[in-house]
């Protein structure tokens, strides 16, 4: 069974779809990766949000969302007892370029941690980091029974160590990964190449139904030609009735046959050829009838249908 997934598997690489097959499949497995399928409940909510309550929390999450607004502050309210560093470390890779606070209620307090995203690594930067994580819940402590005004002293604090240059300002973005964007793209690229291909498809059935289109209108000329041709001639035969004679009789047998391949389109000689065995009758009708009108009869001397013991009666009749 292993064997033949490998050479089933070996067959897919092997060839140019399998090859995008896969190259798609690793793209959306990407994609869900670096767009939080791992992520716990918490990493997924501040995602895209500044203020996370675990269930239990009694906040008003629209209120606590104005009041931090789109600074580079994460606040995340848990539940009693609750390990605030794990809450912090699990929120690394979505709250790059923020200050996280995780907090909890202990008793009379707030059991506060800190950890800032903002910055290097570098000595300076791990001092101001170590500084922010310790000034931006200070005052919190006063407000336990209010975690909105709660809120707003640590908004107050994070303001601070904005204007002293500890933190640097600005608002917090929210940058879909790198293969959403691959996939938009691809999703627009697929999209306006899907429409060029119809679009040029379109022109070219139209091209080829024109010509298919004019071919039978060609032919359709062609066959109407033909039988204008065929009703001249169907006129001159019966103009000969009255003359008689085997040559009148002879055109009359090529005529029923050519009739029968004239009446089916798909059979028979092609349309030219057709049209030229109708005038090769004509011009033998129109022979038998200027004999018929000379005085000779039907295959007299001038006569073109006339067969060679037509000549030896006439040279026995002289």
């Amino acid at each position: 069974m292993i064997a033949t997934a490998r050479r089933l598997l070996g067959r897919l690489v092997g060839t140019a779809f399998g090859r995008a097959v896969l190259a798609c499949l690793a793209l959306a497995g990407w994609a869900l990766w670096s767009g939080g399928l791992l992520d716990g409940p918490v990493a997924r909510h501040v995602r895209v949000s500044s203020v996370y309550a675990a269930p239990g929390v009694d906040l008003d999450r629209a209120a606590a969302e104005r009041v931090v607004g789109n600074r580079r502050l994460v606040v995340l309210l848990m539940a009693p007892g609750a390990d605030l560093r794990e809450a912090c470390a699990d929120t690394e890779r979505t709250t790059q370029g923020t200050l996280v606070l995780a907090m909890s209620r202990d008793g009379e307090d707030w059991d506060t941690y800190g950890c800032s995203r903002v910055g290097g690594d570098s000595p300076r930067d791990i001092g101001r980091s170590l500084v922010a994580e310790t000034v931006i819940s200070q005052g919190a402590d006063a407000f336990v029974d209010r975690p909105i005004e709660a809120l707003k002293v640590i908004v107050l604090n994070y303001d601070r160590l904005v204007r002293t240059g500890l933190l640097p300002d600005g608002a917090r973005t929210i940058n879909p990964s790198l293969p959403r964007y691959l996939l938009a793209g691809g999703a627009v690229v697929g999209v306006v190449a899907g429409a060029a291909a119809l679009w040029l498809g379109g022109r070219r059935a139209g091209r080829l139904a024109d010509a298919r289109r004019a071919v039978r209108d060609a032919r359709a000329d062609e066959r109407a030609a033909l039988g204008a041709a065929t009703a001249v001639l169907a006129q001159q035969i019966i103009d000969l009735d009255r003359a008689g004679g085997p040559a009148y009789r002879r055109l009359a047998g090529d005529y029923v046959g050519l009739l029968d391949e004239v009446s089916d389109p798909d059979a028979g000689d092609p349309v030219g050829r057709l049209r030229e065995r109708v005038e090769e009758l004509s011009g033998r009708a129109a022979d038998l009838a200027d004999d018929a009108a000379s005085g000779r009869g039907p295959g007299g001397a001038s006569g073109r249908g006339a067969g060679a013991s037509g000549s030896g009666r006439r040279r026995g009749v002289r």
